[in-house]
């Protein structure tokens, strides 16, 4: 085992339409992925390798905003050794958020419990992130040792700068790269963002969901690689981490795909800097060291 270079997914998903609807697959595009996906599915999709490396850890993370779906998570995770982490989901804006947050810890598989995410793409005021509530919420995450996933597009960057500024002790991984407009071909505002909340050393980024940001029918390296370019200069690699998005990235060519990308991706970079990438920088952010006291 000791020869078993380490890859860590920082992120992917994980859904039984049986036990809980995801309502966000009704919209057109999805339905390839509109079936229930578990771990053995993750598996089978990750047999192909990433830069020779096997999958050895992954972080889980929540789709609806559903304590109860992050209650399930967090007993899957306790029950399945490959899942090292969880990044849940809790109304942020509560007065009891502290307690809820205790709650869940406590709960079976609570250990797990490394970071909360909401889904500020979909919020429609651009001072979410800065309202007092949410603020307040954010707040108890921080003072539980919990980091927080940023999930934002290209126009929302201002506030999740002014979140890293108000909170500079609380840890941030920005989740998709703040999803790049790849397949309109217009990155600067985004490259900017990235940029600003990259001179914030609490701040990382998780260099997944490309591929769906792109032409899912048409992408090609060429289109990717300037992201990666911009995002490896901002972030250099001790802040970056390597997620599958799986099993989203289905819908622009699957694991296989985006592992062959990613290879190419990393071809100039040295072991170490690939180590970061694959293993090292989720495995600092997201505590994963500390999960096997937790089974």
């Amino acid at each position: 085992m000791s020869d078993v270079l380490p890859l860590v997914d920082a992120h992917h998903h994980v859904w039984d339409l049986d036990q809980r609807p995801q309502p966000w697959l009704d919209a057109p595009g999805h339905e390839p992925i509109r079936r229930s996906h578990g771990i053995e599915d993750l598996r089978r999709a990750a047999e192909r390798p990433v830069a020779g490396r096997s999958l050895t850890s992954t972080v889980v993370v929540q789709c609806v905003a559903s304590v109860e779906e992050t209650v399930e998570l967090l007993a899957l995770a306790g029950q399945e050794p490959l899942i090292g982490a969880v990044v849940g989901w809790a109304d942020l804006t509560s007065p009891a958020i502290g307690d809820v947050l205790d709650a869940l810890r406590s709960a079976p598989g609570g250990g797990h419990l490394r970071a909360l995410r909401h889904l500020v793409q979909g919020e429609s005021d651009p001072e979410w992130l800065q309202r007092e509530s949410v603020e307040r919420g954010l707040r108890a995450v921080q003072d539980r040792g919990l980091g927080y996933d940023v999930l934002i597009r290209s126009h929302q960057f201002p506030q999740a700068v002014r979140l890293a500024e108000r909170l500079p002790g609380l840890p941030l991984v920005l989740d998709h790269a703040g999803k790049p407009p790849i397949a309109r071909h217009e990155l600067a505002d985004w490259e900017g963002g990235i940029r600003a909340l990259a001179a914030h050393p609490q701040a990382v980024c998780k260099v997944s969901g490309l591929i769906t940001e792109a032409d899912h029918r048409s992408w090609a390296l060429h289109d990717i690689r300037p992201v990666w370019d911009i995002l490896l200069d901002a972030f250099g690699p001790e802040r970056l981490m390597f997620g599958s998005d799986w099993p989203v990235c289905v819908l622009a060519g699957g694991w296989a795909r985006w592992a062959e990308a990613v290879e190419h991706l990393l071809g100039d970079c040295s072991p170490h800097e690939r180590q970061a990438v694959l293993c090292d920088t989720a495995t600092a952010f997201y505590r994963l060291t500390d999960h096997e006291n937790e089974k």
